[in-house]
C-alpha cells in the first residue's frame, strides 16, 4: 500500500472500547487497544496515501458475538435481542463500503455506530445500606 501510495485499512472496534459494561473488561480493553492502534497507525502512515479507519459499532445482531459470550446458551443469546432492532452485519459492511468509496484525500479516523435502541448509559452507582 505504501509503495502504491494508496489503500484503506479498516479495523473493527466496539463501543465497549469506550463505554464500559459489566463483565466486559477484557473485551473492552482489547477494543480500546484497537482504537489506539488505529490512531497510531494513521500517524505512522501520514503522507503515504494509506487511510486508516476504526469502525466502532454498538449492538450488532446476527453474529456469533453473543453465542461466544454466553458459551452457546441459546436462550441467553436470544434474550439479548428481544424487543430491539440491533445493527446488522450488513450495516457494518455498508459503512465500510462507504468509507472505501470516499475520495482518496479523505480519511475517517473513527466512526461510531449504535442502533437507535441503544445509548451510552449513566455511570453505575452502588449505594450501601
Amino acid at each position: 500500500m505504501i509503495e502504491r501510495d494508496r489503500g484503506t485499512i479498516i479495523n473493527l472496534g466496539s463501543t465497549a472500547g469506550t463505554y464500559p459494561y459489566p463483565g466486559g473488561h477484557v473485551y473492552g480493553a482489547s477494543k480500546a487497544f484497537v482504537k489506539q492502534f488505529s490512531l497510531n497507525l494513521r500517524a505512522d502512515l501520514i503522507g503515504t496515501g494509506v487511510r486508516v479507519t476504526d469502525i466502532v459499532p454498538g449492538m450488532v445482531g446476527g453474529t456469533e458475538f453473543s453465542t461466544v459470550r454466553f458459551a452457546g446458551d441459546q436462550a441467553r443469546v436470544e434474550s439479548v435481542y428481544v424487543g430491539v432492532q440491533p445493527l446488522t452485519p450488513e450495516d457494518i459492511a455498508e459503512t465500510a463500503a462507504w468509507i472505501i468509496g470516499l475520495p482518496p484525500y479523505m480519511n475517517v479516523n473513527l466512526i461510531e455506530l449504535m442502533p437507535t435502541c441503544q445509548a451510552p448509559g449513566p455511570l453505575a452507582i452502588r449505594r450501601r445500606g
